[in-house]
């Protein structure tokens, strides 16, 4: 569960950065750290919506219940 925990902070770092207006962000994974820096805003949202993707292939698919429910006594 640590990757899942590492990605979801990558995601958080990222749009910590994005909503700040900056292009650059740091990342710090175990003793390592890295700096990313973006060239444009759809680059940042790009690397975003692949860390979604990742994230959402690690928690499985979603399960979707439909519950009818009746006005007429049915």
């Amino acid at each position: 569960m640590t990757e899942l925990a590492d990605l979801l902070a990558k995601r958080a770092a990222l749009i910590a950065a994005r909503s700040s207006g900056l292009q650059r962000t740091t990342f710090r994974s175990g003793g390592t750290e890295r700096t990313v820096w973006y060239k444009s805003d759809a680059e940042m949202a790009e690397a975003i919506a692949a860390l979604d993707a990742e994230i959402a292939a690690l928690k499985g698919p979603r399960i979707r219940t439909f519950l009818p429910t009746f006005s007429k006594g049915i």
